[in-house]
């Protein structure tokens, strides 16, 4: 028959031999749950990267865009710039025109007055002697 220190010693082993059993499986545990958070965390940046590279995409795309848009709207104004200096170009020659027509009408009066007798050369004239004024005016 075994001794006592064989038995001991043989239940010594399997103590040991189970505690190596169940150190491995909580390693093997331990080992599991790290990988699955490193891969968590892989995946979590890799995620946060790729929203980040979206989110530069996107800002660039509005840059662009607001560029564009200002872009735009400048050559707009240079465009109605121009339409306000041909106008204004437009008006000076009408204005002109309309100095033209007056100066035209007043040497016209002048001459029918002068026609008529009614010139303000003649001493006495036809009036009353007051000095009468014949401009013409626009109507208001």
């Amino acid at each position: 028959m075994a001794s006592h220190q064989d038995k001991a010693s043989y239940q010594a082993g399997e103590t040991k031999a189970r505690t190596e059993e169940k150190a491995g499986q909580a390693m093997g545990a331990t080992k599991d749950t790290a990988q699955h958070a490193k891969d968590r965390a892989s995946d979590a940046a890799g995620h946060a990267a790729g929203k980040g590279h979206d989110a530069k995409e996107a800002t660039k795309q509005k840059a662009s865009d607001t560029g564009s848009y200002l872009g735009q709207k400048t050559d707009e104004a240079k465009h109605k710039a121009g339409e306000t200096t041909e106008a204004k170009h437009k008006a000076g020659e009408t204005t002109e025109a309309t100095e033209q027509v007056k100066s035209a009408a007043v040497g016209a009066k002048d001459a029918v007055m002068s026609t008529l007798g009614m010139s303000g050369d003649n001493e006495g004239g036809a009036g009353n002697g007051k000095e009468e004024d014949h401009s013409i005016t626009r109507d208001q």
